[in-house]
C-alpha cells in the first residue's frame, strides 16, 4: 500500500496547521495507516492539480487521489474495514457528520478571528499576498480589524464550544470511551490554532481541556510532538 497525504505548510515546512489536514492525519494514525506527508503551500495548485481541485488534504491511495477530509475518512472507512473503525455508528454517521459541520461553520470562523495575523506571519511571503487578499475579501475588513477585539472574540469561542463543553462533562471522548472521528474534526481546529498561534483558547479548569489534552496524547502523541511555528 502506497499512501501519500498533501498538507497545507507554513515557509517552515516542517508546520502543517490546516485543521482539514489534521482531521485526516489524526484518522489515518487511528486506523493505524503511514502515508508519507508532503508539504504544500496555497500558491502551489500544479501540485495537486491532478486531483481535480485546489484545496488540500489531498490522499493518494494507490493511485487513486481523494480530496476533502470528509471523503478521505469515508475512502478509509470502506477501504480499510479490517482496521480500527472511525465511525462508531450506523452509515451514514449522523453524529460524526453533525459535528464535522458544526466545527466547519461554527468554530472554524470563530478560531480564525482570533489566529489570522498569526497564520499570516508564518506563511512563506508569496503565500502571505494570496492569504490576506483572500481573506480580507472574505471579512470584509483588513486582517488586523478582524483580530482587533480579541478578549471578545475568545469570548465568543467559550460561548461557541458550550455543546461541546456540556458533552464532555459526561465523558472523555465525544464518541464515548475512546475517541472516532467525530473527536477528530473538532481537535482539528484546535491543532490549526496550536501549530501557529501562542493564544491560549481554553481555560485548564474547561472539561475541553483535559479533552485535548488527551487527543495531544493520543496515537503515540503524534499530535502533541507536530512542530508549531512557535518552535
Amino acid at each position: 500500500m502506497a499512501l501519500i497525504l498533501y498538507e497545507l505548510a507554513a515557509a517552515d515546512p516542517a508546520v502543517r496547521f490546516s485543521p482539514h489536514c489534521w482531521k485526516t492525519r489524526m484518522a489515518l494514525a487511528h486506523k493505524q495507516l503511514r502515508a508519507e506527508c508532503r508539504p504544500w503551500r496555497f500558491t502551489d495548485r500544479e501540485a495537486i492539480a491532478f486531483s481535480g481541485q485546489g484545496k488540500v488534504p489531498v490522499l493518494v491511495d494507490d493511485g487513486q487521489a481523494v480530496h476533502d477530509s470528509w471523503r478521505i475518512a469515508q475512502h478509509l472507512e470502506a477501504r480499510y474495514p479490517d482496521r480500527p473503525p472511525l465511525f462508531l455508528e450506523k452509515a451514514p454517521m449522523p453524529l460524526a457528520n453533525f459535528v464535522n459541520a458544526w466545527a466547519d461553520r461554527a468554530l472554524l470562523p470563530a478560531i480564525a478571528r482570533i489566529i489570522l495575523l498569526d497564520i499570516h506571519a508564518c506563511l512563506d511571503p508569496v503565500d502571505q499576498a494570496y492569504f490576506r487578499t483572500s481573506r480580507e475579501q472574505a471579512f470584509g475588513k483588513p486582517l488586523e480589524a478582524v483580530v482587533a477585539d480579541q478578549a471578545a472574540h475568545l469570548r465568543a469561542l467559550k460561548q461557541a464550544l458550550a455543546p461541546l463543553r456540556q458533552i464532555l462533562q459526561a465523558r472523555a471522548f465525544v464518541d464515548g470511551d475512546a475517541p472516532a472521528y467525530a473527536d477528530y474534526c473538532v481537535f482539528g481546529m484546535f491543532m490549526w490554532a496550536r501549530c501557529v498561534s501562542a493564544t491560549p483558547l481554553l481555560e485548564p479548569e474547561d472539561p475541553i481541556h483535559a479533552w485535548r489534552e488527551r487527543l495531544l496524547d493520543a496515537h503515540d502523541g503524534l499530535a502533541r510532538s507536530a512542530p508549531t511555528a512557535a518552535g
